[in-house]
C-alpha cells in the first residue's frame, strides 16, 4: 500500500478522495491554488502544497508544479478526480517517468477513450450498438453531406473534452453552418483539438451509464447502471441509481455490453461507459468512456455498500482485488447544488456564504461551510446531496426533506430549482428523458434587485442584542415605530426582517407574488408606473418592477415590508444589516445591483392601521432626554448646559446610522484637556456609549445611531 498520496483536485471531490486515504492509513497531500488556501480540503490533509494563483493554468492544471510538489512532498501516487488533469495522457505520462503512479486508467486507455470518435470505433468493435454517425469531418461541405446520409436531427460533437462542452444541436443544414465553426472553435479553446463528428440524435432520450472496474488483466466487472436523463444545457442536474422503469432484459443487456467492451481492452480502474436509450424502442446506443471517476458515482457506491476510490487505490497500489460486486440494495439518488440563479439564465453566482446548513442524516460530498468564499474561476459545484432508501418513492421523500433542510445564503444556488424538479408528477412517475428540463420553468421566490439606492439594508428588530458589552452594536431600524407598524400592516411578526431604504430607494423586480407595505419617509414609490400608497397593504404579482424614488416632505427612511418578510440568515443573533462589520442583511452590508432577496414564508393576515397609529413625520424634532453623569460642573459649564437644552440644533449632512451629527454652540467646557485620556476636554475612557446618548466628540454633538460605537 502506498504510504503518501497526492490528490491533485479541489473541491468536494478533494475532500471525498482524502477522507479515504484516512481511513486507509494514508498521508494525505493536498495542493491548492489562492483562491482555495482556506478550503476544508486544503485544511484536512496531512501536508498542503500551493501550487499558484487562481487561474487553474497557474495551479490545478500546471502540471510541472502538480509534479513539483508530489516531489517535494514524497508522494508514491496521484489521484486526480475527476476534471482538471484526470484523463491527461501527458501527466500520466510524467508521473511514470518520475516512478509516480497514477490513479486510474493506464495511459493507452486515457488515449484510446479519450477522442469521441475513436471511442465509438474501439465500440463498434467490441459489438456495442452505436447510433448512425460520422468519422472526424473536414469541413462543413463534409458535414453536409454527412448529416444529409445519417438524417436530421443530428448533434455536432467536438471529439475532445466532455461536460457537455462542445455539443450542439442542428436540426437542419442552416444551422449545422451556423454551429460547425463554434464547436471547432470550443474544442480548440478548451481541449486543444478542434476535431468534429456528427451523431443521430435521439428526440425522446434517457441518459444511462455503467459504471465498471476492471483489474488491468483482462477481468471487468460492472456495477449497476445510473440514470443521468435530467439535463439542463448538457449538464447533469439529477442522477440515481438504478434506472427506474428499466426493463430487465435491457438492464442486463446494458451491462453486458459495458463489461463486453472494458474487456476488448482489458480496462484498469474505475470508469464509466455512458448511452443513449430510446426508451420507445427499448434500444440502447454507445455515447462515450470516461476514463475517471464519475461525480455522480456516489449513488453506486449507495446500493452497492463499496467505496469506488478505496478499489481505485488498492488497485493502483498493486493488490489483487477480488472484484467482488455485491448486490445492489434499494434506490439512490443525487442532486448537485450549484452557485447559480435559476432566475436569471443560471448564471454563475461567486461571494461569500453567510449560511450554510446541511442536514446531518445526508450523505453530502461538499467543500463549503458558512464563511467560505466562492471564487469564479472555478466550476460552480457546491455540494452533492446523496440519499438511499428502500425504494425510489421513499428516495424522492428523502431527498425533498434533504433539500428542505439544506440551507445555502450570501449568493444564490439552484436549492429551490431542485426541489421543484424532485416535486414533479413526471419525476415521480419515472418519466425522465434528456429534454424533460427543457420547458420546466421553476418558481423563483426571490425579489431582484435592479439598482439598490443610496443606502438600503435589510433589519429586523429589535436587532443585535446582548453583545453591546463587547463592542457589537445592535443595528436594527433608525425609525423602530415605522418599521414595526408596516411588518404589522401584514400580519408579520413586529420584528421580521424587512427593508431600510435611505433618501433615494431600490429598484426591485419580484420574481414571485406577494404583498407588500411600506411605512416611515414618504418617498416617492411606483408599482409598473402606478403610484403605491404609504401605510397598506399593496399585492404585488410575479414580473412587477417596484421603484423608490426620492423622498417628498420630511424624514429619510422608508421601510418595506414583504409578507412573511424576507428570508436571511441569522449572524449573532439577528438579521440586521451592520454595514460598517461587513456583516448580517441579506448577505453583507447594503444592497448591490444584480443581489436577491428571499421572500420568506407567511399567511399573515393584512390589517388596517388607523391613522391615530401612523407617526407624525416632521422637520423640527423637541426630544426628550434624561440627564447623564457627565454633566456640569466637571465636565460641562452650567451655561454650556444651559445653551443645549435651549438652542435648535441643524442636523449636520454627514449623518449616518453611526451617528446624527448636530451643527450649534460649541461648549466652553469646565477643564481644559481630557486628562489622561487625551487633550481634548470631550475626552474620556471610563464610559460606554449607548443608542440614543448624546456623545460630544470634539466640540461637535452627535445622537448616537444603532450601528454607532459602544466602547
Amino acid at each position: 500500500m502506498f504510504d503518501t498520496v497526492l490528490v491533485a483536485n479541489r473541491g468536494e471531490i478533494a475532500r471525498r478522495i482524502i477522507r479515504t486515504l484516512k481511513a486507509l492509513g494514508i498521508r494525505s497531500v493536498a495542493v491548492y491554488s489562492d483562491a482555495d488556501r482556506h478550503a476544508p480540503h486544503v485544511r484536512e490533509a496531512d501536508v498542503a502544497v500551493r501550487l499558484g494563483p487562481a487561474p487553474v493554468g497557474e495551479s490545478y492544471l500546471a502540471v510541472d508544479r502538480v509534479i513539483q510538489a508530489c516531489l517535494d512532498s514524497g508522494a508514491q501516487a496521484v489521484h486526480p478526480g475527476y476534471g482538471f488533469l484526470s484523463e491527461n495522457v501527458g501527466f500520466a505520462e510524467r508521473l511514470a517517468e518520475h516512478g509516480i503512479r497514477f490513479i486510474g486508467p493506464r495511459p493507452d486507455h486515457l488515449r484510446r477513450f479519450g477522442l469521441k470518435h475513436e471511442a465509438r470505433a474501439a465500440a463498434e468493435s467490441a459489438g456495442v450498438p452505436l447510433l448512425p454517425g460520422s468519422g472526424l469531418l473536414t469541413d462543413l461541405e463534409d458535414a453536409t453531406t454527412e448529416a444529409a446520409r445519417i438524417g436530421y436531427p443530428v448533434m455536432l460533437k467536438s471529439t475532445a473534452g466532455g461536460g457537455g462542452i462542445g455539443l450542439r444541436l442542428c436540426r437542419d443544414a442552416a444551422e449545422l453552418a451556423r454551429e460547425f465553426e463554434v464547436v471547432r472553435r470550443l474544442g480548440a479553446g478548451n481541449f486543444g483539438d478542434d476535431g468534429v463528428f456528427l451523431e443521430k440524435f435521439v428526440e425522446t432520450a434517457r441518459h444511462l451509464e455503467v459504471q465498471i472496474f476492471g483489474d488491468g488483466a483482462g477481468r471487468v466487472v460492472a456495477l449497476g447502471e445510473r440514470d443521468c436523463s435530467l439535463q439542463r444545457r448538457n449538464q447533469k442536474v439529477v442522477e440515481e441509481a438504478p434506472a427506474p422503469d428499466l426493463p430487465a432484459a435491457v438492464r442486463e443487456a446494458l451491462h453486458a455490453a459495458a463489461v463486453r467492451l472494458g474487456e476488448a481492452v482489458s480496462y484498469e480502474s474505475a470508469g464509466t461507459i455512458e448511452f443513449v436509450y430510446d426508451a420507445a424502442a427499448q434500444q440502447f446506443y454507445f455515447l462515450e468512456v470516461n476514463t475517471r471517476l464519475q461525480v455522480e458515482h456516489g449513488v453506486t457506491e449507495a446500493i452497492f455498500g463499496v467505496d469506488l476510490v478505496e478499489w481505485m487505490v488498492r488497485q493502483a497500489a498493486g493488490e489483487a482485488l477480488a472484484l467482488d460486486v455485491p448486490t445492489p440494495q434499494g434506490a439512490a439518488m443525487e442532486v448537485r447544488l450549484n452557485a447559480e440563479d435559476p432566475a436569471r439564465a443560471f448564471r454563475p453566482s461567486a461571494g461569500r456564504l453567510t449560511r450554510v446548513v446541511f442536514p446531518e442524516a445526508t450523505r453530502v460530498d461538499g467543500w463549503v461551510e458558512t464563511g467560505t468564499e466562492v471564487s469564479a474561476f472555478y466550476d460552480n459545484l457546491l455540494a452533492k446531496l446523496i440519499v438511499h432508501a428502500p425504494d425510489r418513492a421513499s428516495a424522492i421523500a428523502a431527498m425533498t426533506e434533504a433539500l428542505a433542510a439544506t440551507h445555502l445564503d450570501g449568493l444564490e444556488t439552484n436549492r429551490d430549482y431542485l426541489a421543484q424538479v424532485i416535486a414533479q408528477p413526471w419525476f415521480a412517475a419515472g418519466t425522465v428523458s434528456t429534454r424533460a428540463l427543457a420547458g420546466f420553468q421553476a418558481r423563483a421566490r426571490i425579489v431582484e434587485v435592479l439598482s439598490p439606492g443610496a443606502q438600503t439594508t435589510v433589519q429586523d428588530w429589535p436587532g443585535r442584542v446582548g453583545l453591546w458589552d463587547v463592542g457589537v452594536p445592535p443595528s436594527g431600524p433608525m425609525d423602530a415605530l415605522s418599521f414595526r407598524l408596516a411588518n404589522r400592516i401584514l400580519g408579520n411578526p413586529d420584528g421580521a426582517p424587512a427593508l431600510e431604504c435611505a433618501l433615494m430607494g431600490p429598484t426591485l423586480r419580484f420574481h414571485d407574488d406577494t404583498v407588500i407595505a411600506l411605512g416611515g419617509a414618504a418617498m416617492r414609490a411606483t408599482l409598473d408606473g402606478k403610484p403605491v400608497p404609504l401605510w397598506e397593504p399593496v399585492a404585488v404579482s410575479a414580473g412587477q418592477t417596484l421603484a423608490l424614488a426620492g423622498i417628498d416632505g420630511p424624514g429619510n427612511r422608508t421601510y418595506l415590508a414583504v409578507r412573511g418578510g424576507f428570508d436571511v440568515p441569522e449572524y449573532l443573533g439577528s438579521g440586521a444589516a451592520f454595514t460598517l462589520g461587513k456583516f448580517g442583511g441579506h448577505a453583507t452590508g447594503a444592497l448591490q445591483a444584480g443581489d436577491a432577496l428571499r421572500l420568506g414564508d407567511g399567511d399573515g393576515k393584512s390589517v388596517a392601521l388607523s391613522d391615530a397609529l401612523k407617526p407624525a413625520l416632521t422637520h423640527d424634532w423637541e426630544i426628550g432626554v434624561l440627564y447623564g453623569p457627565h454633566g456640569a460642573p466637571d465636565f460641562f459649564r452650567k451655561e454650556d448646559i444651559d445653551v443645549l437644552f435651549s438652542t435648535a440644533y441643524e442636523v449636520h449632512f454627514n449623518s449616518a446610522r453611526t451617528g446624527v451629527r448636530l451643527i450649534g454652540p460649541k461648549p466652553k467646557w469646565a477643564r481644559s484637556d481630557g486628562g489622561e485620556a487625551g487633550l481634548h476636554p470631550s475626552n474620556i475612557h471610563d464610559n460606554a456609549y449607548a443608542v440614543g446618548a448624546l456623545d460630544f466628540t470634539g466640540d461637535m454633538p452627535i445622537i448616537l445611531g444603532p450601528d454607532g460605537p459602544s466602547l
